[in-house]
């Protein structure tokens, strides 16, 4: 079980970010914070409220140390077609991943 403190193993992600599709690693923010997002589904009714609200504030983490990842279990290709079409979606600039 890992608890706080413990170093995880580096893995490897598939994200969507600055309209790009792309692999990100753990270790790609080594030495930072990390906050991970969790949310079900894109495209539902409560999700796009609080990942904006996240993005109202990307910038106060960045200042803070810390990067910002949304995660859920929709696919990279579903993220872009969510992105492109939501007002308040097109607002995140920190990866959504996959």
């Amino acid at each position: 079980m890992v608890k706080i403190g413990h170093k995880i193993s580096d893995f490897e992600l598939s994200a969507y970010h600055n309209d790009d599709i792309k692999k990100l690693k753990l270790s790609d923010y080594k030495g930072k914070w990390l906050v991970l997002l969790f949310y079900p589904a894109d495209f539902t009714f409560v999700c796009p409220t609080e990942l904006e609200e996240a993005a109202n504030h990307y910038e106060e983490f960045q200042k803070a140390g810390a990067e910002v990842l949304s995660v859920s279990t929709d696919t990279v290709y579903v993220h872009k077609a969510w992105h492109d079409v939501s007002p308040a979606i097109k607002k995140i600039k920190f990866p959504m991943v996959a």
